[in-house]
């Protein structure tokens, strides 16, 4: 049997293949997100309040999955990778994502103010007036991003807490529930950061300055697989400057890659515009940067089960 890790990672991809996302009602972020709603409201010592649940909200999300991970190796080690690839795979999007962004660029040729609604499952911005090139500029932007921000994370905090705590000599439950506990803390941030890391909210300046620096990395990896995906290693080189023009220091990396990679500009009026090349993108480029998305992220998942597999 192959190492359990690597099993787990396989268990995960299968389950976004197959089922996609959890329902609803029973995925462990929206429970989450239940618990960090609460916190979005004015307070006196906002700054202190976001400190704390930055710190201590993905930690909690973290301490409980990895936890019952453990529990679960040591009664059967099967049954711990299994909740592990269970925890992995609530963690990370890969078919929802293209599946929205496919849907958004089909719809700009037969129904632009459809694009525009569906859009709003992929972007937060205001689409009611929009063109179609720039709702399949924001879709593809968007399923770059997301890229990093709901698979690449999670999937690289998996592969290498467990890659780490294996070669440390841990034990296989010391190294399930670390990587599980590992990915669950990453989307915990990302998730305290997508509700409440907005100017407008000061509770979230911690977390949204603690995802910065988590999705660093997650970030330029993207980039890198974008580039791989591709076959485009000059892209990478072409996003450099451009990467810089979004307000975040992350975000930029995987849209400017993408981009150089299909010779086109993305645009979000007002906040950037990425101009790798002299138009926005067409059906046909939006659908090629869909699908460059998709290779992308089969790519991340199978590095990540060949780190996590030690």
């Amino acid at each position: 049997m192959p190492p359990l890790a690597a099993l787990s990672v396989a268990l995960a991809a299968a389950l976004d293949l197959l089922v996609g996302e959890p329902p609803g009602r029973a995925h462990p972020v929206a429970w989450f997100g239940r618990a960090v709603a609460p916190l979005d409201r004015a307070w006196s010592r906002p700054g202190l309040v976001g400190a704390v649940a930055a710190l201590a909200l993905p930690l909690t999300a973290a301490g409980v999955v990895g936890g019952v991970v453990a529990l679960a190796a040591v009664a059967s080690p099967l049954a711990g990778a299994v909740l592990a690839g269970l925890a992995l795979w609530t963690t990370t999007s890969l078919r929802m994502l293209l599946g929205v962004a496919r849907d958004v660029v089909g719809l700009t040729e037969r129904d632009l103010s459809a694009a525009r609604e569906r859009l709003r499952a992929l972007a937060g911005r205001d689409a009611d007036a929009l063109s179609a090139p720039q709702v399949r500029s924001a879709a593809v932007e968007s399923a770059a991003e997301n890229l990093a921000d709901g698979l690449v994370a999670s999937l690289l905090a998996f592969a290498v807490a467990a890659a780490w705590t294996g070669l440390a000599g841990g034990t296989l439950a010391a190294t399930l529930a670390a990587a599980a506990g590992a990915a669950a803390w990453v989307k915990g941030v990302n998730t305290l950061d997508s509700m409440l890391g907005y100017r407008s909210k000061p509770v979230g300046t911690a977390s949204a300055r603690l995802d910065d620096l988590v999705m660093w990395v997650p970030a330029r990896v993207s980039a890198g697989l974008l580039a791989a995906a591709a076959l485009a290693p000059g892209a990478l080189r072409a996003a450099r400057v451009p990467a810089a023009e979004p307000a975040s220091p992350n975000s930029g990396w995987p849209m400017a890659t993408l981009a150089a990679a299909l010779a086109v500009r993305l645009e979000k009026p007002g906040a950037y515009d990425l101009r790798l090349g002299e138009a926005l993108p067409t059906v046909d480029q939006a659908e090629r940067g869909v699908a460059t998305v998709g290779r992308a992220g089969l790519l991340a998942v199978a590095l990540a089960g060949v780190a996590a597999w030690p």
